[in-house]
């Protein structure tokens, strides 16, 4: 390859490079719109759980009416408040959130105990 031919797959190169998306985020941006909850306590305590999640100005709900301990979810988000109850007599939930380097953790105990939540 001469090397005439080898600049023209560097510019090419380059140019393809200035046509990808601005809109990508980094990974630091990432992290900040991942929101992971975990539900640990007593193995087996069953809960329900509302959480309204806001990305982008666009506001969502994911409802879980019958969960169990253990229990993981990850959304995308800049904010996430949530509402959640424990369904079992005698059982102990604990609640973490991490979005970025926020963390909420709340936990309660027996049947009807209830946690509204909140991380922006």
């Amino acid at each position: 390859m001469t090397r005439p031919t080898a600049w023209r797959y560097v510019i090419c190169a380059a140019g393809l490079l200035a046509c990808l998306p601005l809109a990508a985020q980094s990974p630091q941006e990432q992290d900040m719109t991942q929101i992971h909850i975990t539900m640990s306590g007593s193995p087996g305590a069953e809960f329900s759980a509302h959480w309204r999640i806001t990305h982008e100005g666009e506001t969502t709900e994911h409802v879980e009416e019958s969960g169990t301990v253990p229990a993981e979810y990850t959304f995308t988000g800049t904010e996430l408040e949530g509402t959640v109850k424990l369904l079992s007599d005698d059982e102990r939930l604990e609640v973490d959130i991490q979005k970025g380097s926020n963390r909420s953790r709340s936990s309660t105990q027996g049947a009807g105990g209830t946690l509204t939540v909140s991380i922006r």
